[in-house]
């Protein structure tokens, strides 16, 4: 089927209508996971450690530290 040929006079100076793109979304699945499971690990870190030391303050910076060094290590294992 041939194209139309392009339109000139009045109708050639108004804008085609454009279909707007679909927004992108905040995060992708790989971030998503990845934050997701550094969070567990933290969790799990700082709670071990604070039952076994007694201290929360020190669970709390155990946990951090946990979460912290295991986001590049997921992103790696994940498929980055």
């Amino acid at each position: 089927m041939p194209t139309p040929p392009p339109a000139s006079g009045p109708e050639a100076s108004i804008p085609s209508a454009s279909v707007p793109e679909a927004p992108r979304p905040l995060l992708t699945a790989h971030a998503a996971i990845v934050l997701l499971m550094a969070t567990i690990v933290g969790a799990i870190a700082g709670v071990l450690t604070g039952y076994s030391t007694g201290n929360i303050a020190g669970g709390l910076l155990a946990g951090l530290g946990a979460a912290g060094l295991s986001v590049p290590v997921l992103h790696n294992l994940i498929g980055g």
